[in-house]
C-alpha cells in the first residue's frame, strides 16, 4: 500500500558519479544525458560534473578519475636492474684496464711491450679506463654538475682514446716508409715527443669545445612531462644543440680518419702490423656511430640513457 503514495520518478538519467562527466543527448530533453569516464589526466570529483577538470603538470589521475597523485618519477637508477647490470658492467671494464696497465708497468722493458709501443699503449688504456668510468655519471638522477661532466668526459675521454688510435695507425704507416730508402726519415716526425704533443693536441681540440658549450649553454637537468604523460622523466636537456652536435662530429671523423689511414695500411706485411685489427676495429665503431643517433632520438626515457652507456661499451671494446 506504502508504493501507491510514492511519487513517480521522472529522471531520464541516473546522476553521474565522481569520475564521469554529464554528455547531454542530442535531441532528447535537458534531463537526459550519458555518464563518459574523464580522460587520462583529468578527474572530477563532484557528482553530475558538467566537465572534467585536467590535472596540473605534475599530478596524474588515478584509474578511478576521481583524484590527482603525484607522477611517477622515472630515471635509471642505481637501484633498477639496468642500472645494476650497467654500473657493474662499467666496473668490471674499469678493473680490467687498470689490470692491463699493471701488467704493461711490470713488463714495459719487454719486447713484446715495446713493440706495442708501451706510451700509447698506457694513453689509450687510461683512456678506455675513463670511458669505463663516465658511464657513472649517466645512473642516478640528474644534477647540474653530473649532466655538464657526463657529456664533457664522454667527449674528451672518447677522443683521447680515437686519437691514441689515430697515431699509433700513424707510427704504424711510418714505419714501414721508414724501411725503404725513400723514406728513410719519416720516423723522426713520429718519436715518443711527437706522438704526445699529436694525441694531446687532438684532445685539446675537444676539450675547447666541451668548454665553449658548457660556458654558453650548458646541459641542465629537465623534468620533462611531455614525452611519457603518465610520468615525469628525469633527464639532462644538452642545452646547445650545435655544441653537442660538433663534440660527436669531432669524434665521428677522428674515427674515419683512423679508419681511412688504418685501411691504406691494412696489407703491410708484418707480424706486428696492427692497421688491419685498427681497420676492423673503426669499420665497427663508425656502424655503431651512424646507429647511434636514430636509436638516441626514439629511445623513451631511461633507455635513452641506457642506449648512451651501450655507445661507450660498443666504443671501448671496438
Amino acid at each position: 500500500m506504502d508504493d501507491l503514495f510514492q511519487p513517480p520518478r521522472s529522471v531520464c538519467s541516473e546522476s553521474c558519479p565522481p569520475g564521469t562527466r554529464q554528455a547531454t543527448r542530442k535531441g532528447f530533453p535537458v534531463c537526459c544525458f550519458d555518464c563518459l569516464p574523464c580522460g587520462d589526466g583529468e578527474i572530477s570529483n563532484t557528482t553530475d560534473a558538467i566537465e572534467c577538470t585536467v590535472c596540473p603538470d605534475e599530478f596524474w589521475s588515478i584509474s578511478n578519475k576521481d583524484q590527482c597523485v603525484l607522477k611517477e618519477v622515472e630515471f635509471l637508477s642505481y637501484e633498477d636492474p639496468l642500472g645494476i647490470s650497467l654500473t657493474t658492467a662499467s666496473l668490471l671494464g674499469a678493473c680490467f684496464c687498470a689490470l692491463v696497465m699493471v701488467i704493461f708497468a711490470l713488463h714495459h722493458n719487454t719486447p713484446i711491450v715495446h713493440a706495442n709501443n708501451s706510451e700509447l699503449s698506457f694513453l689509450l688504456l687510461l683512456s678506455l679506463k675513463l670511458c669505463f668510468l663516465c658511464v657513472l655519471l649517466f645512473i642516478g638522477r640528474p644534477q647540474l654538475w653530473t649532466c655538464q661532466l657526463r657529456h664533457a668526459l664522454f667527449g674528451i675521454s672518447f677522443v683521447l682514446c680515437i686519437s691514441s688510435i689515430l697515431v699509433k695507425t700513424m707510427v704504424v704507416i711510418a714505419v714501414f716508409k721508414s724501411s725503404r730508402p725513400e723514406g728513410k726519415g719519416a720516423m723522426k716526425w713520429f718519436g715518443a715527443a711527437q706522438q704526445r704533443c699529436t694525441v694531446l693536441v687532438l684532445t685539446a681540440i675537444q676539450v675547447v669545445i666541451c668548454a665553449v658549450w658548457l660556458s654558453t649553454a650548458s646541459p641542465t637537468p629537465n623534468k620533462n612531462t611531455q614525452y611519457i604523460r603518465s610520468k615525469i622523466v628525469y633527464e639532462c636537456a644538452i642545452g646547445s644543440v650545435a655544441g653537442f652536435s660538433m663534440l660527436l662530429a669531432y669524434i665521428g671523423l677522428l674515427a674515419a680518419v683512423s679508419f681511412l689511414l688504418a685501411f691504406l695500411a691494412r696489407n703491410r706485411p708484418d707480424n706486428f702490423n696492427e692497421a688491419k685489427f685498427i681497420t676492423f676495429s673503426m669499420l665497427i665503431f663508425c656502424a655503431v656511430w651512424i646507429a647511434f643517433v636514430p636509436a638516441y632520438v626514439s629511445s623513451p626515457g631511461k633507455y635513452a640513457v641506457a642506449v648512451e652507456i651501450f655507445l661507450h661499451y660498443f666504443g671501448v671494446k671496438r
